[in-house]
């Protein structure tokens, strides 16, 4: 399948739009990317890695981490146990441990070893608690969320041939018949 990489960087910013329209998201948020660059091609996840497809949603997300200064962490494939690729400043901020291990394309990815290749100084850590996350090619990213996410719903089902699954997470609502979930009047 020949890949219109210009297509997949404007699906890719339509659904990260999708998304900031349901949670606006800022530098207090981490997102989650999870993505199979061959599932985006056309073929089965984890057969062939494409470093330009990486490339085109790397520059969409980088655009978006721009006008949003949301924190990004690049989910990496089974063979690193989907550890993620994040600035050591959010592992540093966030209190998490990085690891050594770098990704390459046979064992992290594509999207994840791009990532680390562009990013000013890149870790990997083992988990992160995302506030929202973007799965694209079925690559399985809730591990990383907070506890009680949301489907995101966009206008935009499939980022080249790969299925687009979206989330934002909330705070867990506790309580009983007597709890309060809004803010009122009565409150202050």
């Amino acid at each position: 399948m020949a890949v219109n990489v210009r297509e997949i960087e404007d699906q890719l910013y339509t659904v990260l739009q999708d998304l900031n329209k349901a949670m606006p998201l800022s530098k207090e948020h981490i997102l989650i990317i999870g993505a199979s660059t061959s599932e985006v091609a056309g073929e089965h996840i984890g057969s062939n890695g494409s470093r330009e497809i990486a490339t085109a949603m790397y520059r969409a997300l980088i655009q978006f981490k721009q006008e949003t200064d949301v924190e990004l962490a690049f989910q990496c494939c089974e063979h690193l146990n989907r550890a993620l690729v994040v600035e050591s400043a959010t592992a540093r901020s966030r209190g998490i441990e990085p690891v050594s291990v770098i990704p390459v394309r046979q064992a992290g990815g594509a999207m994840a070893t791009h990532a680390f290749s562009k990013m000013e100084k890149p870790v990997l850590v083992e988990a992160i608690r995302a506030d929202a996350g973007i799965d694209i090619g079925d690559t399985f990213i809730g591990m990383h969320l907070k506890e009680v996410a949301v489907p995101i719903r966009s206008q935009v089902k499939t980022i080249g041939s790969a299925h687009v699954t979206l989330a934002k997470t909330r705070p867990k609502l506790i309580g009983g018949i007597r709890a309060s979930y809004d803010r009122t009047e009565e409150h202050e």
